[in-house]
Parts: structure tokens; sequence; C-alpha cells
């Protein structure tokens, strides 16, 4: 009598992703893929994006919102996406004047030379939605210089088509925003990043909300939005390949973020270097909700709407791309975990 045995084989998929904390239990190896066999790779995301949107080196990827919408939008997408935003801030923050520029409000930018390192990165776009939607000063109204913050050279991650009604040149290969917003070239800042001008303290340059906080506070109690940076992309040969596949990441990157809400509130042995995490978790619960952080399509529907609204508005795709063009299928069953 002949006895088979049943071999499982797990299919093999590299995971490249920031290294969070809502993250760290698939990296570590706490929490499993069904069915797969997991490389991670943590890396910045700078260096993810140009990987997979020009080579599609990983199965599985974090990658740029905006730029996954406007792939999208063109009928370009290599990947396809699932609803785990693993990065998402309030960008009140990233907006950046230079003293002496006559920028104390919002409106002030009206005919300012504002600099970004590139026109069509996410928190860019939320930036403009914000200025544009609350404070009524569209992309029009200013003069865009795209280019490198820190470093001389760079350009914009894909081509842009000219957008009409819109001032947007990009600086010379050997100029810098940071070097340019210094020497009153620029007025203000649009970025993701803190310059390193801001950060040594300098005295010519400033945030435009003081205290952020308190802003994106109260943008949050008006709107209800949570601005999306990122989300989880799946190769589409991939995911075609494996139907079940999607299912299996989001449910991993739930479980994982799941996880990492648990250790917020774990004052045994505080997980995160913060002294006063738990005060700062339970102030955060009561304007957010316990679930501040959420991931799925249903539960974000007001965040996605709003960014695919202004990267339509912004001339940065054609059309407003459909909710239901940009996650997989799957996922839209299986929300809540």
């Amino acid at each position: 009598m002949t006895v088979r045995k049943l071999i499982m084989v797990e299919v093999p998929i590299t995971i490249a992703c920031g290294n969070y904390d809502r993250t760290s239990a698939i990296r570590d190896g706490r929490i499993k893929v069904e069915g797969c066999a997991v490389t991670y790779l943590p890396m910045y995301p700078e260096e993810i994006f140009h990987r997979a949107f020009k080579f599609q080196e990983f199965d599985v990827s974090e990658i740029s919102f905006s730029s996954y919408i406007r792939t999208v939008a063109a009928g370009t997408a290599a990947y396809i996406g699932i609803p785990a935003f693993v990065s998402r801030i309030f960008r009140h923050s990233g907006i950046y004047v230079r003293k002496g520029a006559g920028i104390d409000k919002p409106e002030d930018l009206r005919g300012k030379r504002v600099g970004v390192p590139e026109y069509q990165i996410t928190a860019v776009v939320w930036m403009r939605g914000l200025m544009q939607h609350e404070y009524g000063v569209p992309p029009s109204d200013i003069h865009w210089r795209s280019g490198g913050q820190e470093q001389a050279g760079r350009h914009e991650r894909t081509p842009l088509k000219p957008i009409k009604g819109v001032d947007l040149k990009p600086i010379d290969d050997d100029q810098t925003l940071v070097g340019m917003l210094k020497d009153g070239e620029l007025d203000a800042l649009f970025t993701a990043r803190a310059p390193s001008s801001f950060l040594k303290g300098e005295p010519h340059i400033a945030r435009l909300f003081p205290n952020t906080r308190q802003a994106e506070q109260a943008y949050y109690k008006k709107t209800k939005l949570f601005p999306i940076m990122h989300l989880v992309g799946i190769r589409k040969p991939l995911a075609e390949k494996y139907p079940w596949l999607a299912t299996s990441v989001y449910k991993a990157f739930c479980e994982a973020k799941a996880l990492a809400m648990v250790d917020l509130r774990d004052v045994n042995a505080l997980m995160v270097t913060l002294p006063w995490l738990e005060a700062e978790t339970h102030e955060t619960s009561a304007i957010m909700g316990e679930d501040f952080w959420k991931y799925g399509i249903a539960e974000n529907l007001p965040e996605i709407d709003a960014l695919t609204q202004y990267i339509h508005e912004q001339g940065l795709a054609d059309r407003k791309v459909k909710v239901e063009e940009l996650f997989h299928p799957s996922t839209f069953e299986i929300s809540k975990v």
C-alpha cells in the first residue's frame, strides 16, 4: 500500500515596506502571511517607490498613494492595492515659510513662490488640497518651483504634462530648495521631510502653522480626514496567479497593526521611546476613536475620495479614479478582519 504525503508548498514573496511598529510583527515573523514564505525588506519609502514603480522589483510593496492613483488613471498600474494604509500623517507641519516674506496665514501664500521636491508627491497633494478647500487658495494662485530639497538634481518621479493655469517650473540643476529659501529666491516650502535649515534652528525659516498639533486637531474635528500617504500593492501578475493572495496579505497587515495598537497601551514596559505614551494614546483616542489608524475601504472612503478628487482637480490625472479601480476585489468584502 502506497502512502502519499500531502506537501504544502508556500509561495515565496518579497515584501518591501518601512520599518514601522504596525508592520514589525510581519517583519519578525510573529504574524504569518497565510500560504507564503516572506522575505521582508525594510527600506525608506523613496527607495521603495523608485524600485517598485520603475522596475516592479517587489511582490508586495508599500507604494505612494498619489503615484498609484495616477498609474490607475493612466491604465499603467503594475500593482493592485489593498487597503492597508501603512503611512498616514497630518500635513500642516510640512508647510515652511521664510520669515520676512509676508506670510502669516495661509491666504498670504497667494502670489508667492513655493518650492516642492516634486509636484506630484502625496504629501504635497494633500497640502494643496488643504490650502484650496480650507483656505480658498487654489494651486493657480501660487508660483510652484520643483527640485531637490537638500541635494541638487531631483526631478519628478514620472513626467508631468503641462497643467492648465498652473505656473510650475523646475529649479536649476545646481540649486536646492533649502538654499533658495535661505537666499530669498523662494517664499515657502511644501515638503514631507523637515528641511535641514529648520532642524538646525536657522532664523530665516518657520512653520506656517506654529502650533501644528492644535491646527491638525482642529482640521480633523472639522473634516474627519486623517490623510493617507501610502498603501500596500501586490504585483498584478502574482495577484492573478494566486487569487487568495490579496486576502492573505491584507489579513497579515491588519493583524500586525492590531498588535501595534495593543503595544501602545502597554504600561508594564513601554514599547515606544516616549515617556507619556499611554497619555498620548488616550488623548488621540478621545479625539479620533479607539481605532485611530484605520485600515479598510469603507472605513477610509472620505480620505480616498478626497485624495482622488485632489489629484484630478490639481491636474495630475485626466479623470477622477473610482474606488473600485484601486483595490483588489476581495478586500471590499473583508474590510473588517
